[in-house]
């Protein structure tokens, strides 16, 4: 599976808003007692089709939240939106995690939970059914969301790869 149809993105001069997904207080227990840190993930995105997700880690909650913003603007791709859905049915898989992307029709809305309705909403889709199996971890739930967007293809994209015009796309 090669991802040559990822197109990376500069997080300057583009207005991303950003959405806390999940954040977890994480204890390490050494001699002197316990260590409490906190660990936050977040997704970014424009709503037109450009989406990142980070994670932040740190001893209180807002620099965690800082620290993953930061990132996610580190990690931004640009996704194929068709009449704002996706463009066509798609796994995406990571750890545990597997998740399903399937078009709908306009008006229909966004179908999926936690996790993966963060990443849709930020990257602008605006009517899809969202189907996540095996792991509910948000991190690899927002992960394996963000692989199936990065394996959506365009008509027109799907042309150039091949060569061909976009009419013989879809004739055949």
């Amino acid at each position: 599976m090669s991802n040559t149809n990822i197109k990376r993105v500069k997080s300057s001069d583009i207005e991303l808003k950003d959405k806390l997904v999940s954040i977890q207080r994480v204890t390490k227990v050494t001699k002197g007692g316990r260590n409490f840190t906190f660990s936050a993930i977040v997704v970014v995105g424009n709503e037109k089709g450009i989406v990142g997700y980070g994670l932040g880690k740190a001893k209180e909650v807002t620099d965690a939240i800082t620290k993953g913003i930061d990132d996610a603007k580190k990690n931004l791709i640009k996704v194929a939106i068709v009449k704002g859905t996706v463009a066509h049915e798609q796994y995406g898989k990571f750890g545990g995690a597997l998740v399903f992307l399937k078009p709908a029709a306009h008006g229909t809305g966004v179908i999926a939970g936690g996790a993966m309705r963060a990443v849709l909403e930020s990257v602008g889709v605006t009517d899809v059914l969202a189907k996540s199996k095996g792991s509910s971890n948000p991190h690899n739930v927002v992960k394996a969301t963000m692989d199936a967007l990065m394996q959506m293809r365009d008509a027109a994209t799907v042309a150039q790869q091949r060569g061909i015009s976009m009419e013989k796309v879809f004739n055949g």
